[in-house]
């Protein structure tokens, strides 16, 4: 499934290996904050060994937030039902803290119906360049932004999409699931700031760690923002399109390589 880790071996030269020795440089995490689909799932779903994971985490006071483009709809019920604190949707758009049913709104819109329209004529127009493009099925449920398949998508069709939303005034981004029409500027990193300053702040950027696996988590590995974080061994297969590289990488990919991580985190909770 993935690439030979030589294929991709000088672009990923600055990323460490997940080990033993790192457990003794994570007794300082106070918050875990994760990419959910190719992070959290294994081949789309959740396994009981993440839930015990997390459940184990909670246990020694470690908490996890989410930070996904999932959409609003998704996202308030998996804060509600996770052992996790919260969750951020839509890469940064809405915060669903998991005491409150109510969303936070991390990106401001001042009406609605006139920004999902204006998202609706800006997707009909990148389907007169790309007529394959098909609306995502939770897309009704968004509130921020706008999404549609990945399928067969090339690696260079997604960087015309790009720099064509940018022209139309949109911000763009695509993970292992689904491309995203966005506002500008609404990404996982500006959206977790914003939560962190409000929710957690007491806690400093090197307190929390942060989790990913493709490209709508760059901006959380960027270390401007947050020096530690581990991109999930499946990482690999974006490490060409990617400016900014996570600090460390698992050895297992997707929910495992997260389990692997969260094992030496709580290894380092014991000394």
């Amino acid at each position: 499934m993935y690439r030979p880790i030589s294929d991709f071996g000088k672009h990923l030269i600055n990323i460490q290996q997940l080990s033993d020795r790192t457990s003794t440089h994570l007794y300082q995490i106070c918050l875990l904050a994760t990419d959910m689909d190719g992070t959290l799932t294994k081949y789309g779903k959740f396994t009981s060994k993440l839930l015990d994971t997390l459940e184990n985490l909670a246990a020694v006071k470690v908490p996890v937030l989410i930070v996904t483009g999932r959409s609003a709809g998704w996202v308030s019920a998996i804060s509600s039902l996770m052992p996790i604190v919260g969750a951020i949707a839509e890469n940064g758009g809405l915060f669903y803290p998991s005491s409150n049913s109510e969303p936070v709104t991390l990106t401001p819109i001042a009406d609605l119906t006139s920004h999902r329209e204006h998202l609706a004529r800006t997707f009909a127009n990148l389907q007169t360049y790309f007529p394959q493009i098909q609306e995502s099925a939770d897309n009704r449920f968004r509130v921020t932004d706008w999404t549609f398949d990945l399928t067969s998508l090339t690696t260079d069709e997604l960087k015309n999409i790009g720099n064509l939303c940018e022209q139309m005034g949109w911000g763009f981004t695509y993970s292992n699931v689904q491309c995203h029409i966005k506002p500008q500027g609404q990404d996982k990193a500006i959206g977790l700031l914003k939560v962190l300053r409000q929710y957690f702040p007491t806690y400093f950027p090197e307190q929390v760690i942060t989790v990913g696996d493709s490209p709508n988590d760059e901006s959380l590995f960027n270390q401007r923002y947050f020096p530690i974080s581990v991109g999930v061994a499946n990482i690999r297969e974006y490490a060409t399109q990617l400016q900014h590289q996570p600090t460390y990488i698992t050895t297992a990919a997707e929910g495992d390589g997260f389990c692997e991580l969260c094992s030496y985190i709580l290894q380092s909770c014991q000394h």
